[in-house]
């Protein structure tokens, strides 16, 4: 039974990863800084490691198919203090050179490490549509991404296979960036956020985990946009959650508001871009839900 190996793997994706690959008859062993480590659920093992020391935890990566790096402290899980701001970007560095590390001491490496990004590494933009050659930005979210990427980059110099998945905003009613978006309209408070011009680019939670297993299952590489072949502006996406949830969408929030609520991490809500998947589409990846009211309907049903 090959062995996937998943760092980062007790949040939102990494979980219904490793449950999918489990469901795919891989043996799946997630690196992990909690508590779980004492235990194994559906075939899944737990190991413990903190991102940063060597361990016992290295010897996973030896004989392993492929390793995902997910780690990283969650990006919207606070205003944007500078200490703040200083986790976010040591956290995703210290995951990636650890492993990297660790692989290079292994006699029997792994075939493809699966490095996690952001579609924010393409700056921002209302106009341009991007796709996975387009240039990078030069604002916050973009250099955390440069760097993100590049803590793992010299895997490849160990003849390791390295994708690269740039992720847009993960569909789920649980976790993540998009339970904040539905609730005003959950509260009868729903509106445009903004302007309202700026992109959503959107995925829904199981082609993120499908496209993730599509990539280990092919190896392939490079790097992979993983977002829906349909953004939406954030007028388009009030007017679908306000049809699917049957709630109004009348309440408009004014930018200068929420940068006065939210300071730097306004840039969530109020700015995005308009990215295409379009390498995942040419290497025959099927999505589940190309069009977002489906998506939607899929969730809330």
């Amino acid at each position: 039974m090959k062995k996937i190996v998943i760092s980062g793997g007790s949040g939102l994706i990494g979980s219904a990863l490793a449950l999918k690959l489990v469901n795919n008859g891989y043996e799946v062993v997630i690196l992990t800084r909690s508590g779980n480590w004492k235990k194994s659920v559906n075939g899944i093992r737990f190991v413990q490691w903190d991102a940063i020391n060597s361990g016992k935890w290295e010897s996973e990566m030896d004989g392993a198919d492929s390793v995902v790096n997910l780690a990283g402290e969650n990006i919207g899980g606070g205003l944007w203090t500078k200490k703040r701001k200083d986790r976010i970007l040591k956290s995703r560095l210290a995951g990636g050179n650890a492993l990297v590390s660790a692989i290079n001491k292994c006699s029997n490496k792994p075939e493809l490490f699966i490095q996690a990004s952001a579609i924010g590494i393409y700056g921002i933009s209302e106009t341009l549509k991007m796709d996975e050659n387009s240039p990078l930005g030069d604002d916050l979210l973009s250099g955390i991404a440069r760097q993100w990427e590049g803590s793992s980059k010299d895997i490849e110099l160990s003849g390791v296979k390295r994708a690269i998945i740039r992720t847009g905003v993960v569909l789920d009613l649980k976790e993540g960036a998009f339970p904040l978006v539905l609730l005003p309209y959950r509260i009868f408070f729903g509106g445009r956020l903004g302007s309202g011009r700026q992109w959503f680019s959107w995925i829904q939670l199981k082609d993120e985990v499908e496209a993730i297993a599509y990539i280990i299952e092919n190896k392939l590489e490079g790097v992979f946009n993983l977002t829906a072949p349909n953004p939406v502006t954030n007028n388009e996406l009030g007017k679908i959650i306000s049809k699917v949830t049957k709630r109004p969408n009348w309440f408009p929030i004014p930018g200068f508001f929420l940068r006065l609520l939210l300071g730097e991490m306004s840039t969530l809500v109020l700015d995005g871009q308009q990215v295409m998947p379009g390498r995942l589409i040419k290497a025959g990846y099927k999505f589940n839900f190309e069009q977002i009211e489906p998506a939607l309907r899929d969730l809330l049903r």
